[in-house]
Parts: C-alpha cells; structure tokens; sequence
C-alpha cells in the first residue's frame, strides 16, 4: 500500500477520460505508481479515514470537508448525444425529441430533466420512457450504438465527438453546477506525489475547444 498512490474515481470519468491520462502518467516511470479503483457511486464521496484511498476524482460543489484538499478539473456540462443514424438530416426540437428514444443514464432520469428544465421544455418530452442504464458511458454507449438518445457529459464524449462518433442533435450544454476534482487529505504523507498528480491531470484535460456548443449555466 505504502508503494502506491491509491486513487478512487468513478467509473464513467475512468473509462471515458482518466484511463488514458494515467497512461501517459506512467512514462517516465513515476516513483510511486497510481493504484485506480474504478467504483460506481450513485452520488460520489470518499471517507479516507475508513476507506483505502490517498486521493479521489470525485463529481460535486467542491465542499468535501474541512480536512480536504481539492483541485477542480472540469465543470459538467449535460447534452444530448446519439448516433449519426439517429440524428438523420431533420432539424431537432422537443417534438422530435418526444418522439424519439430516449436513453437515461441514472434511474432516477435527473439528467434529462436538469437538461430539459434548463431549456425550458420541461413537460414537453415524457421522462418515464425510455431505456434506462446505471453510469453515463452505459448510456453513450447505447447511443453510439444507435439506441435512442441518452445525456451525456460535454467534457465526457469530447474524444467521441472530436472523431465523429457521437453527433449532437442539440447544440446547447446545460451546466450543473457541479465539477469533478481532485480531493485529498490536508496532512496526507502522500501530498507531494498527490500534488504531481493534479498538475498531470490538468495537462490531460479534455479538449471542446473545436466542439461548437452554446454553453447555458444553471439559472
């Protein structure tokens, strides 16, 4: 334990973002290796004092605890994504979206309805139908497969839409509020390599410079 860096992060952000920034993380090789837990969490969170973790990607507000150092990453911005099929060359708007298949990547549909609230379509689209799936990159998927249209992350699909293989029906991004950072203990014996870390993970950021999207906060 001692010889590595234990970090904690959620499964979506894992597969769409970090496996490949930690990649490059490993050369040349680092003195203390990162040891990743990809855990699904319905809400994300870290005790470091029960659990086995150094630091911890982690998606909220950036309070987690007085006893905590924290380094935002990026903001999370929701937009609908599916396939160059589904798209189709018809201009999109909540008709054509109540008409379509929608896919939520959470049970309880809170991302849909962040979305749809945002840009005042509220009840213009039927949230109960639908496929639903556990994590994010569960519902890019389907949507890449050509299964309906899910929400996803902008940052998240950013790789996706930069190699064509996600299309965005909308052009607008919906931001929650929330962002995803870097957290770990004040008094951690680990810091330092924690801190070399961060400063890695902010070089590796995902690029939407070219993605043309209007980008609406949350009101």
């Amino acid at each position: 334990q001692g010889a590595n860096l234990r970090l904690k992060s959620p499964s979506t952000l894992t597969m769409r973002w970090l496996l490949h920034a930690l990649e490059s993380f490993k050369q040349p090789a680092p003195a203390l290796p990162v040891q990743l837990s990809s855990v699904w969490m319905d809400f994300d969170s870290v005790d470091f004092y029960s659990e086995p973790f150094d630091c911890a990607i982690l998606l909220g507000s950036g309070n987690f605890g007085a006893e905590v150092e924290t380094c935002k990453l990026f903001d999370e911005w929701l937009i609908p994504i599916c396939s160059a099929d589904t798209l189709g060359d018809q201009p999109w708007g909540p008709e054509r979206l109540q008409a379509a298949e929608l896919i939520h990547p959470s049970s309880d549909r809170r991302d849909w309805r962040r979305w749809l609230n945002r840009m005042d379509l509220a009840g213009q689209v039927t949230l109960s139908k639908g496929k639903v799936f556990d994590t994010l990159d569960q519902g890019i998927t389907a949507a890449v497969r050509g299964h309906g249209v899910s929400i996803g992350d902008l940052f998240l699909v950013a790789d996706d839409l930069n190699e064509g293989q996600v299309f965005l029906p909308f052009n607008s991004a919906v931001g929650t509020g929330d962002a995803y950072y870097l957290v770990w203990l004040q008094d951690s014996f680990k810091r330092q390599r924690v801190l070399e870390l961060r400063d890695h993970l902010l070089t590796c950021l995902p690029d939407i410079s070219s993605i043309e999207v209007e980008l609406l906060t949350a009101p």
